[in-house]
C-alpha cells in the first residue's frame, strides 16, 4: 500500500488528456449538430440567439444532456491518490479532470467556450460538467449533489463553484468550476506547503530519531499509537517532544506536518492544516500546546480536529492535555543517565567531536541537559572540554533568576579555612554531586529510593564562619551555578503564600542544573515543641514542605542556619548532610588573616599573630576589615599598614555594637 504521496509523472496526464480529447471531439460534433450547420463559422455565435437556435433550445427535452460518453479514463497517479486520500467518486474525479486541463494546455479555454456557446466562458461551469459526464437528465440532477457545500469536493476545499462577476445572481448550473489553487499545485507536483500555513508549519519526511528510547518506552510509545489516534506528549521544553513525533512518523512510515500553535493566530486556518494533513497522509503534530490558554476560542480547534481519523499528535508540558477529547498521555521525563550518555554520543559524533573516556564522563554526568540543550550545547561551543562545560552550563535554565540571586561563585580550595573534619565533609559533598548519576543510575540506588535521589545538606554555626563560601567552593569546583534564596524574603505572614513561593522556586529549580542555597533558614526553623498558636503550627507544615521540596529536588539543595539549636530533631533526621562550622580560634583566624588580602594589594609590615589574638571575630568579619583598610590605604596613598587595619576594625566592632579593647 503506497502511503505517501507518488512522484509527479506527466505521461500518464498526456493520456488522460487524450482520453479527455475525444470524449468532447465526440461532445462537439454533437454540439455542431446542436447549434446548426456553419455554427463553427460564425465569428458572433455565442453573442446572440437566432430564432432556429430558439427552436433547437424550446425542442429540447427538459434536462436532457447535450452530450454522452462512456468514463474509461485511466487516472494520473496524483489524482488517483487525491480520489482516495479524500474518499472521492469516480465522478469527482472527473470533475477534476475537467477543472484542471486548462492548466495543463489553453486549448481547452477554447474547446469549453464552444461547448458553452459563449466565447467568454473559458472555464468550465456546473451545467457543462453535468452535460459531459452525466447519461441522463435524471442523473443530471441526481449528481448535482456532488457540488453541495457538505460534499467531498466543496467541504474538504478541493474545488469551489464562483459566480460570474458578468451576471447577476446567475443561476448555480451557470458557476464556474475552479479547482483549489493548492490541490492544483499539487497535483502539477508542487510539494510545498500553501503559502498561508509557512509561517507556522513544517512538512518534513524524517529518516531518522536521534532521541534515545528505553526498551519500555518504545513499547509504550508502539502501543499508544496502535490504540489510538489522539496522543498527548507531556514534557518539559526541550526533551524531546518533536523528535518522539519524528519516531512516530518513522514507525508509520509517513511524513511529519508539525503546526507551532504559538504563532497560529488565525483559526480559519485549521481546515487548511487538515486537508494538508489528509493530502500528504501526514501525522499532525500540534506543537506548543501550553499557549492554548492564551488563544481566543482555542475549543474550536477541539471541535474541528473531531473528524479528523487520522493519527493527531499534541505537546505541551502541562499535565492535561489542553484541547478536549480522549487523549492518550505519554509522559516525557528526563534522559537517564544511560539516554544522556547516548545521546551525548551520538550528538558529540554528529559534531565531529571527540573526547576521552574521563571528559565524556565528567561532561555528560555534570549536567542534567535535555536533547536540545545537549544540540545547543555542541552548536554554541568550541571543541574542548572547558568549553563543553561552559556551554552546557549556559543552557541550563534561567528562569531561576526571577526568584533567586545568581551568585557567581570565585572562591576555590584554598580560599576556605576550616578545621580537618568540616573541610572533608565539603569535599565529600562535591563528590557526591559528582558522581550522582554513577551511583544512583548506573549501579541502581535510584530503584532504592522514591525520595532523596538529590542531595540536600544543612550548613550550621555563627554568621561568618565561612557557609556562604562554603556552597561557592563546592559550585565553582562542580562548575555548576548557584541561586541564593533568602528565606526571610519567602516566608510570608498569610498562609498558603510561603509555599506558593516556595513552588515557584523549586519548579524553576528542576531545569536549572544549579545548586540552591538557602540563606536565613532561622526565619523558618524553630522548635516545634514550643508550638503556642495556629501560626506556630503554621510554621511546622511550612518547614515540612521545604524539606519535601528539597527531597524532591534531584539537585544539591543548601540549608544555611545560625541557630541549629532552634532546628527540631524530626526535621534535622530528614537532612542527609550536617556540616558544623565552628567559630574560628586564634590559630584558624591567622590563617584567614593571611589568605585574606590578594598578592596584587601593596602590603607593609603586618603582625598576623596580633591581628588573631586581638580581632576575635570569625571570617566574613575579617574580609569586611580587610576591604576597609584597602580603602583607608587607597585614599591614603600608601600601602596598608596596622594602623589602617585598626581603624577598620575599629569600625567593624561598632557596626556590630561591640567596644574592641585590644591588650596592646
Amino acid at each position: 500500500m503506497t502511503i505517501v504521496p507518488p512522484t509527479t509523472d506527466f505521461q500518464p496526464w498526456l493520456q488522460a488528456l487524450q482520453q479527455l480529447d475525444a470524449h468532447l471531439a465526440i461532445a462537439i460534433n454533437q454540439a455542431s449538430g446542436h447549434y446548426g450547420p456553419g455554427a463553427a463559422a460564425d465569428p458572433h455565435r455565442g453573442l446572440y440567439l437566432d430564432e432556429a437556435q430558439i427552436d433547437r433550445l424550446l425542442n429540447r427535452p427538459i434536462g436532457q444532456p447535450l452530450f454522452f460518453h462512456d468514463q474509461t479514463t485511466t487516472l494520473p497517479p496524483r489524482l488517483q491518490w487525491l480520489t482516495q486520500r479524500f474518499n472521492l467518486s469516480t465522478f469527482d474525479c472527473d470533475i477534476l479532470l475537467l477543472a484542471i486541463a486548462p492548466d495543463l494546455d489553453l486549448r481547452y479555454e477554447r474547446l469549453y467556450a464552444y461547448l458553452q456557446d459563449d466565447i467568454t466562458r473559458r472555464l468550465p461551469t456546473l451545467d457543462l460538467a453535468l452535460n459531459l459526464l452525466c447519461r441522463s437528465p435524471e442523473e443530471k440532477l441526481q449528481r448535482r449533489q456532488h457540488f453541495n457545500p457538505s460534499s467531498p469536493l466543496i467541504n474538504q476545499g478541493i474545488l469551489c463553484t464562483i459566480a460570474d462577476p458578468n451576471q447577476v445572481q446567475p443561476p448555480l448550473l451557470a458557476h464556474y468550476l475552479k479547482l483549489d489553487d493548492r490541490i492544483r499545485q499539487f497535483l502539477l507536483g508542487d510539494n510545498s506547503l500553501a503559502d498561508k500555513l509557512r509561517p507556522i508549519a513544517q512538512l518534513e519526511t524524517p529518516k531518522e530519531s536521534t532521541l534515545p528510547l528505553s526498551p519500555t518506552q518504545e513499547e509504550e510509545l508502539q502501543r499508544a499509537i496502535a490504540q489510538t489516534n489522539r496522543l498527548y506528549l507531556q514534557g518539559s521544553p526541550g526533551q524531546g517532544k518533536h523528535r518522539i513525533a519524528k519516531t512516530v512518523a518513522i514507525q508509520l512510515q509517513r511524513p511529519l506536518l508539525t503546526i507551532d500553535l504559538p504563532q497560529l493566530a488565525d483559526l480559519t486556518l485549521l481546515p487548511q492544516i487538515l486537508r494538508e494533513t489528509r493530502l500528504w497522509n501526514a501525522v499532525l503534530y500540534l506543537a506548543g500546546a501550553d499557549s492554548l490558554e492564551q488563544i481566543p476560542n482555542a475549543k474550536h480547534i477541539s471541535q474541528q480536529i473531531q473528524t479528523e481519523p487520522g493519527l493527531i499528535l499534541l505537546g505541551g508540558s502541562l499535565a492535561q492535555a489542553p484541547l478536549e477529547g480522549d487523549w492518550r498521555h505519554f509522559v516525557m521525563n528526563n534522559l537517564d543517565r544511560t539516554q544522556r550518555r547516548d545521546y551525548w554520543q551520538q550528538a558529540l559524533s554528529r559534531a565531529g567531536i571527540q573526547l576521552s573516556e574521563t571528559e565524556f564522563n565528567t561532561l555528560t554526568d555534570r549536567f542534567n541537559l535535555t536533547p536540545a540543550q545537549i544540540d545547543r550545547t555542541l552548536s554554541q561551543s568550541e571543541p574542548t572540554l572547558t568549553h563543553l562545560l561552559a556551554a552546557a552550563r549556559q543552557q541550563s535554565d534561567q528562569t531561576l533568576s526571577r526568584v533567586a540571586q545568581k551568585l557567581s561563585p570565585k572562591y576555590q580550595w584554598a580560599d576556605i579555612i576550616l578545621p580537618p573534619e568540616p573541610l572533608a565533609q565539603l569535599q565529600e559533598i562535591g563528590n557526591q554531586a559528582r558522581l550522582r548519576s554513577l551511583v544512583y543510575e548506573q549501579w541502581g540506588f535510584d530503584r532504592k529510593l522514591s525520595l532523596g535521589k538529590g542531595l540536600n545538606v544543612l550548613f550550621a554555626g555563627p554568621p561568618g564562619t565561612g557557609k556562604t563560601m562554603a556552597a561557592e567552593v563546592i559550585a565553582n569546583d562542580l562548575q555548576l551555578d548557584l541561586y541564593k534564596i533568602d528565606l526571610s524574603q519567602v516566608v510570608s505572614k498569610y498562609i498558603g503564600e510561603t509555599e506558593k513561593n516556595l513552588d515557584r522556586i523549586f519548579t524553576a529549580a528542576r531545569t536549572a542544573n544549579a545548586i540552591l542555597f538557602f540563606d536565613e533558614a532561622d526565619a523558618l526553623f524553630g522548635k516545634r515543641s514550643e508550638v503556642k498558636d495556629a501560626h506556630d503550627r503554621y510554621a511546622n507544615i511550612e518547614v515540612g514542605y521545604l524539606l519535601q521540596k528539597m527531597e524532591e529536588y534531584e539537585g544539591t539543595a543548601i540549608l544555611a542556619t545560625n541557630l541549629r539549636q532552634n532546628m527540631d530533631d524530626a526535621f534535622v533526621r530528614r537532612i542527609q548532610v550536617i556540616v558544623e562550622f565552628p567559630f574560628p580560634d586564634q590559630a584558624f583566624r591567622q590563617q584567614i588573616w593571611r589568605v585574606m588580602f590578594p598578592p596584587e594589594l601593596p602590603l607593609g609590615a603586618i603582625d598576623f599573630d596580633w591581628l588573631a589574638q586581638e580581632i576575635k571575630l570569625p571570617g566574613g568579619n575579617i574580609k569586611n576589615i580587610a576591604l576597609a583598610a584597602a580603602f583607608l590605604a587607597a585614599n591614603d596613598g600608601q600601602v596598608v599598614t596596622m594602623g589602617h587595619l585598626s581603624q577598620a576594625a575599629q569600625r567593624e566592632y561598632q557596626k556590630l555594637g561591640r567596644s574592641w579593647i585590644t591588650h596592646d
